[in-house]
């Protein structure tokens, strides 16, 4: 018998290094105050007292980009979705009163292409500048036979802390605006259904948007926004109560985990225009309104209660947002009262 090599079965370790030495400048570029060492060891060490934090709370958050993958795969764009898989963790925190600190990411694949990979963990460091958190480690797994050629698979962690005094949801009242911040599109949620209608329409990735200029890859491949400096910067102001981040579930299923004991949210889908890429998805799939609601952001990224909207509007407007008064908090039980124009949305 010949002897045999893990890279005749499969899995590259030179290129798996060769990748890592492609990624360590972009890791760097994201330090912040409170990382300790550098890509390369067995954990990633990070001090909080060094941070600037007194009384910590830590808050997590895991996640993916679901389907939204294929899109990439199919049509060569590898560029965004970096951003996507690190807005999905960190605006996960940010609802919370936390700050985003460190991210890991897990890459997985059947032939690692380190210019393929490259371009996803540079998607990734960008996503963590974005956010302002550190992008200290991750793991890049080649598993032949699992994954067919091209395809792979992205995961994200983040770490984030709090003081435990700044933790939301607090002092919900009966009166709090709520406000909403725009969506950059369909974010990463729901493409299961987009490609089903793309599919359905015998309309290729290629061919121009009917809702935006480019081509509809282009268009349905925009990155999640990421909402972390301009809500962190309301929160230290002290004009932030709550606020959900609009994924998986849509406005319905999201808004009511804001909510404490006693308030309900009252909404008004009048008071924010719905973006032409949902029209189109309504109008193409056929998909009834309470459909799109559940399954899509609709528009709005982020709900946010405040205590004074206009001063909260300054502050997120100069982080450049997009700002929606849609309605206010009301005696209820936690619930969300979605009030809907005739026709919507058409």
């Amino acid at each position: 018998m010949a002897s045999m090599t893990y890279r005749a079965a499969g899995v590259d370790i030179a290129a798996g290094d060769a990748l890592v030495d492609r990624i360590k400048p972009l890791a760097r570029a994201t330090t912040r105050a409170g990382v300790m060492g550098s890509l390369g060891g067995f954990g990633a060490l990070f001090d909080l007292k060094a941070a600037g934090y007194t009384d910590p709370v830590l808050v997590s958050s895991t996640d993916g980009v679901g389907t939204k993958l294929k899109i990439a795969i199919d049509t060569g764009r590898h560029d965004h979705v970096g951003i996507d898989l690190v807005a999905m963790c960190v605006n996960d925190l940010v609802v919370q009163g936390a700050e985003p600190l460190f991210f890991l990411d897990y890459f997985a694949t059947g032939k690692l292409s380190v210019e393929q990979a490259t371009r996803v963990i540079a998607g990734i460091a960008e996503g963590c500048r974005q956010a302002g958190c550190a992008l200290v480690g991750g793991e890049t797994a080649e598993m032949p036979g699992m994954y067919a050629d091209g395809d792979y698979d992205l995961a994200g962690f983040t770490v984030g802390a709090a003081e435990r005094a700044a933790l939301l949801p607090r002092d919900l009242q009966v009166g709090d605006a709520i406000l909403g911040l725009a969506s950059a599109g369909v974010h990463s949620n729901g493409f299961s259904l987009v490609r089903r209608i793309v599919e359905a329409g015998n309309a290729g990735w290629s061919a121009p948007a009917p809702f935006a200029a480019g081509t509809l890859g282009e268009a349905l491949m925009a990155p999640t926004r990421i909402y972390v400096k301009s809500m962190l910067a309301l929160h230290r102001a002290g004009l932030l109560k709550a606020a959900a981040h609009i994924t998986g579930g849509g406005l319905p299923g999201n808004v009511p985990r804001m909510l404490t004991d006693g308030v309900d949210a009252v909404i008004d889908a009048a008071s924010w225009p719905l973006p032409p890429v949902f029209r189109w998805l309504a109008r193409a799939g056929n998909v009834a309104a309470d459909e799109l609601l559940q399954v899509f952001n609709c528009g709005l990224g982020m709900v946010l209660v405040v205590s004074d909207a206009a001063a909260a509007r300054a502050i997120l407007e100069a982080h450049e947002e997009t700002v929606f008064d849609i309605g206010h908090l009301a005696a209820g039980t936690g619930e969300i009262r979605l009030s809907l124009p005739e026709g919507w949305p058409a």
